[in-house]
C-alpha cells in the first residue's frame, strides 16, 4: 500500500486542478448538508428534551368554575388514555398596575393557586427564590436569562391583596404567569378551574383533541372554556427553523448532486487523459486492484478534507443561525439543548466522502481492467474522433468553420459531455431557484412598506430621561400632519389582552386613520364597522378560529365579542387588529403608542424626523426599514448560489482542459492549416455554450418546479399562506435573462482554457507527440 499511496499523493499534486474542484464541491455540499440539518433536528429536538425534562402537559385546559365541581372533574380524567394529570387548580384573570411594567408584566395576567413545583405533570423548574407558601406571596414564570435582583419587591393588585415576589420559575407551557398559594387564589377572585394532561398517545392534533373530548364527554355542554395542546406550542417555537429548513435542504440536495456529477466527471476524465499513466504504473507491477486503489484514493484526499472543513464551517455558521431562528419566549431554556447533534456531523463525515468514492468507483473500474499495452498505446496512437461526422454535416452549413467545429466537439466524448452538461443543468437550476426566492421574499419583505414612511413613537429618552411628549394625542395627529411633507397620519395603540377561555395573552392592536399599515391582507376583508377585527394566520390556526367567528376579549374588567372578518399576513401569534372604536370600547382609555406618517413623493424622511424632534422633543422617530428575517434567507441563499455556480463552472472549466488535453493532436493539425488563435477560442467556448444553452433549457423549468415546492413549505413552516402575487414571480423579462445563465456559466469555464490552447503551439504540440 505504500507504493499505492505515493502514486495517489504524486497523481493529487499533478492534478491541481481536478483536486481543488472534488475540494471545493465537497466542502460547499458538506457544509450546507451540515446546517440544513442541523436546523430541522433542532426545529425539534430542543423543545422535546426540555418539554420531556419538565414532564409537560400535553393539553392544557381551563373549565368554568361554576359550571362544574373539582371532583367532577377528578373523576372525568379517570380515563384509560390518560397517563398523568394534574390539578384541577383554580385560576384568576387579574389586573395589573402600571408599576408592574418593570417586572415585564402588563395589562392582565393568568395567576394560578398552586402547592408547589413538583407533580405527575409540569414540573415547574423553580430557578430563583422559593414556591409561596403563605398569602401575599407569588413566584412569577419567567426564564432564567432574567435577574433574580427582583425578589422581595411587591405590587398592589387593584381590588385584590398585595403581592410579593419570592421566586422566579419558568414554565415552557406557560400555564400561567405568576402563582400562588391554593388559599391566596380565593381572594384573586377565580372563574376558572386549570387541568394538566399527559396522554398515552400524544402523537398528533386530532388525537390529541379527540382523547380531551373523551375526558370532557359527560361534562356539561359549555363547561370547557380553552385548551392548549403542546403540539401547537411546539409548532410554534421551532416555525423559524422549518421556515429556514426547506430551503437549505434543497440547497444541500442540489449541491450532493453536483459534487456526485463533478466528481464522476473529474475521475472518468482523469481515467482517459492518463491512459499513459495507467498503462505505465501497470508495466511497473501495479496489480488491477492497486491501480484502483490509486484513483479511488485520488479522490478521497480531496474529499475527506472539503468534508472535515466543510462540516467545521456548517457548525460554525449553524451557531448564528440557531441563535437567531430560535428567539422568543422559550429561548432561553432551548439554547441550552442547540446545536448540530452528532448524528449530523457524522453522516457528514462518513456520508460525503463515500457518496464521492462511489461517484468515482464507475471510472476507476475502468482504469482497473485496461491492459498496460491498451493503455499505453490509447495514449499515443491516433483515434478517430467520434465527432467528425456530425461535424462534417455542420459544415454544410453557413456558419464559420471554427462554430461548426466547436458544436461538433461535445459528441466527441458523449458520457463527459452527458456530465458536464447536468452539472450545468444543476447550476442553472440553482441560480433560477435563488432567483424566484428572493424576488419573493424581497416581495414579502417590502409588502407593507409603501403604506408609511416614518414612525414617530410616543415618548422618548433624553440624557438617560424619560420625556414625554406635551401635546395631547389629537395635537400630535394634527401636528404630525401639519409638517412639510406629511400626506397621512395612521394612529396605533398596542394593549395586551386575554383570549377569554385560555391562557394566551393577545396584542390588540387599535389604528386610526388607516387600517393596513404594514399588514397584507391574505383573504376576507379589512375592518367597517366596531367589533370587528383582523388577525394573522398564525393566530386563526393555533386558537381554531376561521373568518366569520366570533371570540371574546378581555381587558380590565371589560369583555367584548369580536367578529374575525380578514386574514393577514402577519407572523405573530398574538396579534389581533381592530380600527379605533373596537379599541375604546375595550378600553375605553386607550392612547396610541406611535403615529405611522406617509411622506409625499421626493420628501426626505431624515428632514422630516428633524422637524418631528424639534416641535416636540418628548417623540423619537424611526426610518423605515429593511426586514431582517428576508434579508438572512436572500444574502445566505446568494452566497450558496454564487459557490454552487463556481463549482458548475469549475467543472465546465474542468471538462474544457481535459477536451483540449485529449485534442492537443487535432489542434496541432488545424493550426498547421492555418486556423488562428482567435478560432481556436471561438471553437473550445462554443463546445461548452451549446451544453450550456441545453443547461438553460433544462434547468430553468427545474429550478421554477424546485421554487414552488420549497416555498410552501417555508411558508407552513411559518404559518402564514403567501398570495399569488408573491408567488408567480416568472414573467418573460425574468425567464430572458435567466436563460443565458448556462451560456454565462459555460463560457466563464471554458474561457480560460480556451485561451490557454489558442496559445499553443504546432511545433509545441507536435514536441509532446
Amino acid at each position: 500500500m505504500r507504493a499505492v499511496w505515493l502514486a495517489a499523493r504524486a497523481a493529487v499534486r499533478r492534478r491541481r486542478l481536478q483536486t481543488l474542484v472534488i475540494w471545493l464541491v465537497t466542502l460547499v455540499s458538506t457544509g450546507s448538508l451540515v446546517v440544513a440539518l442541523g436546523l430541522v433536528d433542532a426545529a425539534s429536538a430542543p423543545f422535546d428534551r426540555a418539554f420531556g425534562k419538565l414532564h409537560g402537559p400535553h393539553v392544557v385546559a381551563s373549565f368554568d368554575s361554576g359550571g362544574v365541581s373539582d371532583a367532577r372533574l377528578a373523576r372525568a380524567a379517570r380515563r384509560p388514555g390518560v397517563e398523568a394529570v394534574a390539578g384541577p387548580f383554580r385560576q384568576a384573570t387579574v389586573d395589573v398596575p402600571r408599576g408592574a411594567a418593570d417586572f415585564g408584566l402588563g395589562g392582565q395576567i393568568t395567576v394560578v393557586g398552586r402547592s408547589g413545583p413538583g407533580g405527575p405533570v409540569d414540573r415547574v423548574d423553580l430557578w430563583a427564590g422559593r414556591w409561596p407558601t403563605r398569602p401575599g406571596e407569588m413566584v412569577l414564570n419567567r426564564q432564567s436569562d432574567w435577574t433574580a435582583d427582583d425578589l422581595g419587591r411587591s405590587f398592589q393588585v387593584p381590588s385584590g391583596p398585595k403581592l410579593t415576589i419570592v421566586g422566579f420559575a419558568f414554565d415552557l407551557s406557560h400555564t400561567a404567569d405568576a402563582w400562588v398559594t391554593p388559599d391566596q387564589i380565593g381572594a384573586l377572585h377565580p372563574t376558572g378551574r386549570q387541568m394538566l394532561f399527559r396522554f398515552r398517545d400524544a402523537s398528533t392534533e386530532d388525537g390529541l383533541r379527540a382523547r380531551l373530548s373523551e375526558v370532557t364527554e359527560g361534562l356539561p355542554p359549555g363547561v370547557l372554556a380553552g385548551s392548549q395542546t403542546y403540539l401547537a406550542l411546539k409548532h410554534r417555537i421551532g416555525s423559524n427553523a422549518r421556515a429556514y429548513a426547506p430551503y437549505l435542504m434543497a440547497f444541500g440536495v442540489l449541491g450532493i448532486l453536483v459534487a456526485v456529477l463533478i466528481v464522476a466527471n473529474v475521475v472518468g476524465g482523469a481515467v482517459v487523459s492518463g491512459f499513459r499513466h495507467i498503462g505505465i504504473l501497470k508495466a511497473l507491477g501495479f496489480t488491477p486492484g492497486q491501480v484502483l486503489s490509486v484513483y479511488l484514493m485520488m479522490i478521497s484526499v480531496p474529499a475527506v478534507l472539503g468534508c472535515g472543513l466543510g462540516t467545521l464551517v456548517g457548525n460554525l455558521l449553524a451557531e448564528p443561525f440557531l441563535d437567531f431562528v430560535f428567539t422568543g419566549p422559550a429561548a432561553g431554556v432551548l439554547h441550552s439543548g442547540l446545536g448540530i447533534a452528532p448524528w449530523v456531523n457524522l453522516l457528514a463525515l462518513l456520508g460525503m466522502p463515500l457518496v464521492c468514492v462511489l461517484a468515482a468507483l464507475g471510472p476507476s473500474l475502468r482504469a482497473r481492467r485496461l491492459s498496460a499495452a491498451r493503455a499505453i498505446s490509447a495514449g499515443s496512437a491516433p483515434r478517430a474522433g467520434r465527432a467528425l461526422g456530425i461535424q462534417r454535416r455542420l459544415a454544410r452549413a453557413r456558419l464559420p468553420r471554427s462554430v461548426s467545429l466547436g458544436l461538433g466537439l461535445p459528441f466527441a466524448r458523449p458520457a463527459r459531455s452527458a456530465l458536464t452538461l447536468a452539472a450545468v443543468v444543476l447550476g442553472v437550476t440553482t441560480v433560477t431557484f435563488a432567483t424566484g426566492l428572493a424576488t419573493t421574499l424581497n416581495s414579502y419583505g417590502n409588502g407593507g412598506a409603501h403604506t408609511y414612511d416614518v414612525t414617530v413613537y410616543v415618548g422618548a429618552s433624553r440624557h438617560g430621561k424619560e420625556v414625554r411628549p406635551v401635546h395631547s394625542d389629537r395635537q400630535l395627529d394634527r401636528l404630525l400632519g401639519s409638517l412639510p411633507g406629511a400626506r397621512h397620519v395612521t394612529a396605533r395603540s398596542d394593549d395586551e389582552a386575554v383570549l377569554v377561555g385560555s391562557t394566551q395573552v393577545v396584542m390588540f392592536e387599535g389604528r386610526r386613520g388607516g387600517p393596513s399599515l404594514d399588514s397584507v391582507l391574505t383573504k376576507g376583508r379589512w375592518m367597517r364597522r366596531t367589533g370587528e377585527v383582523v388577525a394573522g394566520t398564525p393566530f386563526l390556526r393555533r386558537n381554531g378560529v376561521h373568518l366569520g367567528d366570533r371570540v371574546r376579549l378581555s381587558m380590565d374588567g371589560r369583555e367584548e365579542q369580536v367578529t374575525v372578518v380578514g386574514e393577514t399576513l402577519d407572523t405573530d401569534d398574538r396579534l389581533v387588529i381592530g380600527d379605533w372604536s373596537t379599541a375604546t370600547a375595550l378600553m375605553p382609555r386607550v392612547e396610541p403608542i406611535a403615529y405611522h406618517v406617509r411622506l409625499s413623493e421626493g420628501t426626505d424622511q431624515k428632514a422630516y424626523a428633524r422637524a418631528v424632534e424639534a416641535a416636540d422633543p418628548g417623540l423619537s422617530v424611526q426610518l423605515s426599514g429593511s426586514n431582517s428575517v428576508t434579508g438572512t434567507i436572500v444574502g445566505s441563499a446568494t452566497a450558496l448560489t454564487l459557490l454552487l455556480a463556481l463549482v458548475a463552472s469549475l467543472g465546465v472549466f474542468n471538462t474544457a482542459v481535459l477536451n483540449t488535453h485529449d485534442r492537443r493532436r487535432d489542434l496541432g493539425m488545424l493550426k498547421s492549416i492555418g486556423m488562428t488563435p482567435r478560432q481556436v477560442t471561438v471553437m473550445t467556448v462554443t463546445s461548452m455554450a451549446v451544453l450550456g444553452a441545453l443547461g438553460s433549457l433544462l434547468g430553468v423549468p427545474l429550478g421554477i418546479a424546485a421554487h414552488r415546492v420549497v416555498l410552501p413549505r417555508m411558508a407552513a413552516g411559518v404559518d402564514i399562506t403567501l398570495p399569488r402575487y408573491m408567488t408567480d414571480v416568472w414573467h418573460a423579462p425574468l425567464l430572458a435573462v435567466l436563460s443565458l445563465a448556462g451560456v454565462v456559466i459555460a463560457v466563464l469555464g471554458a474561457l480560460v482554457p480556451a485561451c490557454r490552447a489558442a496559445r499553443l503551439t504546432v511545433a509545441e504540440v507536435l514536441h509532446n507527440e
